[in-house]
């Protein structure tokens, strides 16, 4: 029995209805089936949509008439990716979505993938667009948003436009057919998170080695911004049966205004999710810039270390390393399952233990008092006398975790906290 995947090609049809249409033709052709919908508010579509651009602002609660009136533009692109969203989530559910599509330039860019960030990771989602080319991280997130270069900006079908618009929709339309028809190759394994840092890889290889010997499938996050939003999104799309953040050092860069920030909801999912988690404090004696001289002017007379050219790292103070500790208790203290803090007291990076450029226990007393601080009391704490890079340190780590999680596979888990 042959599986017929369906594309939704989500885009302004009053802008680029010739775009859209060339693109419906073409994945029709590959197989596939298309849902048009139309998101514009300029004026009415040239072609017309399966799902027109009254019912999408009405699945916002808002007129469209009266949106179009007021004339601001980011109000109605807001509005619309929220009714487009709505609409495109209820054809997800109704299992009538195995890929997406849209294309355009900056606002355009915006709506749509407001919308596909909304979706599952595994779903297609392809952009073409105008602005591939700069920093994509806001359009993409913690998604598998793939984005293709338009090369030149999508104003009606040319020798340049035409190819790249077929390569695109035969992309879309294979993924799609590939998503139909696919059967994941499961182990029936558990999903472990980890986040890792260069300086504190050693202790995440010895914990995903035992963790893998002990039956469990794991998936290491580089705590770069968008690695930690990524593991959360899969946390709260229910992919994960637990979390070893053996390295929550975006917190630093969120506080301070480094380069890898995963924004203020990081270290918050897997509590308000449920499952076990295991953190401790890797990276957290550094925050992330950019090459040397794109350090900020009030950072430039503070403990640098050129990591490599791209990447410039700065000690954090005592004072910051307090605040630190208080913001982890905060967020900690909100979890609604198993918790475990894992403390390393000789150092929470290679770069931190002694005869290294960061190696400064005072600092790291202020982060580990604070934190012991403002902790729930029923909160499991442990203090071992190593450093965070010691195999005997992620050993204990894992272990804890593979308890919690055979607990909860065996039995749900309470919110009962045990004190080391």
């Amino acid at each position: 029995m042959t599986i017929m995947a369906t594309v939704i090609l989500l885009g302004t049809l009053d802008t680029k209805g010739m775009e859209y249409d060339y693109l419906r033709q073409c994945i029709q052709q590959a197989g596939c089936d298309v849902i048009l919908i139309d998101v514009g508010i300029k004026g009415q579509p040239q072609i017309k949509p399966d799902i027109p651009h009254e019912q999408v602002a009405q699945a916002a609660n808002v007129d469209l008439a009266q949106l179009v009136a007021t004339g601001d533009r980011n109000t109605a692109i807001e509005a619309m990716a929220r009714g487009a969203t709505r609409v495109v989530l209820d054809l997800f559910q109704h299992g009538r979505v195995q890929g997406i599509f849209g294309l355009g330039g900056f606002g355009s860019s915006t709506l749509v993938t407001q919308v596909m960030r909304a979706l599952p990771i595994g779903l297609p989602k392809l952009v073409v667009a105008t602005m591939v080319a700069g920093d994509t991280r806001p359009f993409v997130g913690a998604v598998d948003i793939t984005m293709m270069h338009s090369v030149v900006d999508m104003a009606g079908i040319n020798r340049i436009s035409e190819h790249i618009l077929t390569n695109a929709a035969a992309g879309i339309a294979g993924m799609a057919t590939a998503y139909a028809t696919f059967k994941a190759r499961s182990s029936g394994k558990p999903l472990i998170g980890i986040t890792m840092f260069s300086v504190t890889a050693p202790c995440v290889n010895e914990a995903r080695t035992y963790l893998e010997e002990h039956g469990y499938e794991v998936l290491v996050f580089h705590a770069n911004g968008t690695g930690g939003q990524s593991m959360e999104t899969l946390v709260k799309d229910g992919f994960l049966a637990g979390i070893l953040d053996i390295t929550p050092t975006e917190l630093a860069d969120e506080l301070l205004g480094g380069i890898m920030s995963a924004g203020p909801q990081r270290l918050e999912a897997a509590g308000a999710k449920g499952i076990p988690q295991i953190v401790s404090l890797g990276a957290l004696d550094m925050v992330n810039f950019g090459p040397m001289n794109t350090v900020p002017d009030k950072f430039r007379r503070r403990k640098l270390y050129n990591h490599n050219e791209a990447l410039t790292l700065m000690r954090t103070t005592e004072e910051e390393n307090a605040e630190l500790g208080r913001l982890m208790a905060r967020k900690l203290n909100q979890a609604q399952g198993p918790i475990v803090v894992f403390i390393p007291l000789h150092g929470f990076s290679l770069l931190d233990v002694e005869g290294a450029p960061f190696y400064d226990p005072t600092a790291d007393q202020a982060l580990i008092s604070n934190l012991k601080d403002h902790l729930n009391k029923d909160i499991e704490f442990h203090e071992l006398e190593m450093d965070l890079n010691d195999p005997r340190f992620a050993r204990a780590m894992a272990s804890r975790l593979d308890e919690y999680v055979q607990t909860q596979i065996k039995q749900p888990a309470s919110n009962q906290h045990t004190t080391a």
